[in-house]
């Protein structure tokens, strides 16, 4: 699916215009609505990943190499689908900062072959994109911010998630998490210098993006205590 393709813009205007849908459904008439809303979109984000396997199980093509949801972008499918179920603050914070740190820049360049309407098409952004709808639904549309620290656990879980996809490298000879080479369809990696160096300069990046995605809370809380004080 080529950069700025037909189909890759429509995908992507569909993903924006359902989460602004949502979100602004969500702030302006609540009620129970958004629960079941919520669990529907669940079961579909939860299930994109599944299908995928079975599909290339049929094809006979499933690796352990390549097909483990090892990857942030497919991890976050199945965390997002729990949040949307069970929306307990850290898996929102996973959700969030995951969502928009490395979901936004796999919508941005997609690393699929498939095209629209191939059945893995739908699954790429149902999958991907739902995790997008879920970080700005959850957060924005019900107002479950990142709490104090959420940078900091973030980080954590996510220097776990690596040493895991890294573990799965040396067992499989994969290439979850882009620890062996960069994206055959390029990405942000491809600026941040030669293997080994732009996973030192990834981990840079991450905590600027955890920076600046937790900004506006942290300024928000701040305003409040301000004007508490007074």
């Amino acid at each position: 699916m080529g950069f700025l393709s037909a189909e890759h813009v429509g995908g992507v205007a569909v993903v924006v215009g359902v989460a602004v849908a949502l979100t602004v459904g969500a702030r302006k008439y609540p009620g129970r609505w958004i629960t079941v809303v919520s669990r529907v979109l669940a079961a579909l984000v939860a299930a994109a990943e599944p299908s995928y396997w079975i599909g290339q199980a049929i094809h006979g093509v499933y690796s352990p190499r390549d097909d483990l949801p090892l990857h942030l972008s497919r991890a976050a499918e199945f965390v997002s689908a729990a949040a949307l179920w069970w929306p307990t603050p850290f898996l929102v914070e996973l959700t969030y900062f995951w969502g928009l740190g490395a979901i936004v820049q796999a919508l941005a360049t997609p690393d699929i072959q498939q095209h629209f309407p191939d059945p893995a098409y739908f699954r790429f952004y149902i999958g991907h994109g739902g995790v997008l709808v879920a970080a700005v639904f959850l957060v924005v549309g019900r107002r479950i911010w990142p709490r104090p620290g959420a940078p900091v656990r973030v980080f954590l879980a996510t220097i776990v998630f690596t040493a895991i996809a890294g573990l799965a490298d040396i067992l499989t000879g994969g290439n979850y998490m882009f620890l062996r080479e960069k994206p055959s369809a390029g990405s942000l990696l491809n600026f941040l210098g030669p293997w080994p160096w732009y996973i030192a300069s990834g981990l840079l990046l991450a905590i600027l993006f955890l920076i600046v995605l937790n900004a506006p809370f942290w300024f928000a809380r701040r305003r409040a205590v301000g004007r508490s004080a007074r």
